[in-house]
Parts: C-alpha cells; structure tokens; sequence
C-alpha cells in the first residue's frame, strides 16, 4: 500500500505573488470598466497604446517591444494592434530589411484619444494613492524593488 503525501499547510490569501496578481487584475478591471465604456478599448489595446504614447515625439516602437515591456503575449499584442490599426488610432510599418518585423506608432487620432484617456489614468492612480495613503510611498518602493530584481 502507497502512502498519501502530506500536504502542508498553505496560506494562499497570503502569499504575496498569489495577492499582488489578484491586485493586478481588480485594479486593471476597475480602470478597464472606465475607459471601455467611455472609449470602446479593451485591455490589450490599452497597454499597446500607453505604451505607444510614452514613445518620444512620433518614434515607431516594435511589437517585439511592446510585448516585453507590457507582459502579453506577441499574439495578443498583435491582434490589439490589428484592432487599434482597423479603428485609425495606430499605423503600422513593417520594417524593410526584415519584413517580420512591425513597429507601431500612433496616428493623430491615436493621440487625441490619449489625450483624453490618460487623464483617466492619471485620476485612477491618484485614487489608489489616496486609498494606500501613508503607505503609498513603502508600496512604490517595494514594487520597484520586485520589479528591477533581474535587472
């Protein structure tokens, strides 16, 4: 007769990778809800077109990029940025040397949607600044500390 393993005990709600991915996500939600409603975008064409903004002047960045910087998938970014292309807010450009390669870049209506998008964001985060109060700055830095690990 085999004998059951035992389990140990395990605190899953609190477990910091397991609460700051549930974070994550009700926080990315509760903004989503705002600008989907209001703008029509959904997730993946939000974080393509953040990105995209933070680009100097009108710089063309590539999916290769945006998909390691935003953590999704190349297939997610590229299919955001079909649909952004599709409703005129980005153009896309495939580089001449090597035709696998796309960059992106917003359009004038890409920008003048962004213009009106992130000063959503921008209350959105003064929100959460507002909830973390005194805590907020141990937070950021804590945050940073996590997320600058490998490099």
């Amino acid at each position: 007769m085999t004998e059951t393993p035992h389990v140990p005990d395990f605190d899953l709600d609190g477990f910091t990778p397991y609460r700051l991915a549930v974070a994550a996500q009700k926080l990315s939600e509760q903004l989503a809800k705002q600008y989907r409603v209001k703008f029509g975008i959904s997730i993946p064409e939000w974080r393509v077109l953040v990105h995209l903004s933070r680009a100097a002047g009108n710089v063309a960045v590539s999916v290769r990029d945006i998909e390691a910087r935003v953590a999704m998938e190349k297939s997610k970014v590229s299919r955001a940025a079909s649909r952004l292309e599709e409703n005129g807010y980005i153009k896309k450009t495939v580089n001449d040397t090597d035709r696998r390669l796309v960059h992106l870049s917003l359009t004038d209506k890409g920008r003048a949607l962004m213009a009106e998008l992130l000063p959503l964001a921008i209350a959105f985060q003064q929100e959460i600044a507002a909830q973390l109060d005194e805590t907020m700055s141990g937070f950021e830095a804590g945050l940073d500390r996590l997320l600058n690990e490998d490099e």
